[in-house]
């Protein structure tokens, strides 16, 4: 979404909005899942350079949004969940019986790496944490690093690092007395996202009101 949502809809029906944007989704999915693999990868690829090169864009549309509920009086408690954070956006969503998931990574390798990452740290609690991905990513740490670290706890310490040939690439290491373990999940192709991308949304209409967040949820 890179307009306001006044501009997108001059009747301020956000529910009928957000229900018609989920059956666009739906209808998109359907289409997805026939296509073929080459097909697929084009359009995640699509996708993320879109998120990407609109994010001021989404930012900006969001800042119109809160500057346009303040001029008008609003309370300071709906300004409040007006602004995105996924505090906010699962309370709105719970309002209004609505499904929403947010997943910091689709390949169903590195939810694993992370589900087993969060079993290790309950043994060897000294971790750190590797992340690796092309040079065109600006953010760092990655989505992926973050939640890793959330789930192991301690706060590890994260190393981002940024090279042409990468994809993305992700190493969780813990540290004991004489010995080391290491837990790694690397992503070669954007195909290894489809099936994630594919089932959260096949799963988008059963999931309850509110924000779910990770692929871990669904599987």
């Amino acid at each position: 979404m890179t307009a306001s949502l006044k501009a997108i809809d001059g009747n301020g029906d956000l529910p009928a909005l957000m229900n018609k944007l989920a059956a666009g989704a739906r209808a998109a999915a359907r289409v997805l899942s026939l296509a073929p693999p080459e097909q697929k990868n084009r359009a995640l690829k699509a996708m993320e350079r879109a998120i990407r090169a609109n994010t001021p864009t989404i930012l900006a549309a969001n800042a119109e949004d809160v500057a346009d509920v303040r001029s008008s009086g609003a309370t300071g408690a709906f300004i409040d969940r007006l602004t995105l954070t996924q505090a906010r956006v699962d309370a709105m969503a719970r309002e209004r019986c609505l499904a929403c998931f947010h997943a910091p990574n689709f390949a169903f390798g590195a939810v694993l790496m992370m589900r087993f990452a969060r079993e290790a740290a309950a043994h060897m609690p000294r971790a750190a944490i590797v992340e690796l991905h092309n040079e065109a990513k600006k953010d760092a740490p990655s989505g992926t690093a973050k939640a890793t670290a959330e789930l192991v706890g301690g706060d590890p310490t994260i190393h981002s690092v940024r090279l042409p040939g990468l994809v993305a690439h992700q190493e969780v290491l813990f540290g004991g007395d004489g010995q080391l373990l290491t837990i790694r999940h690397d992503t070669f192709s954007r195909e290894a996202f489809v099936p994630g991308v594919l089932l959260a949304l096949e799963r988008l209409g059963a999931l309850p009101p509110g924000l779910t967040i990770g692929l871990d949820a669904l599987l």
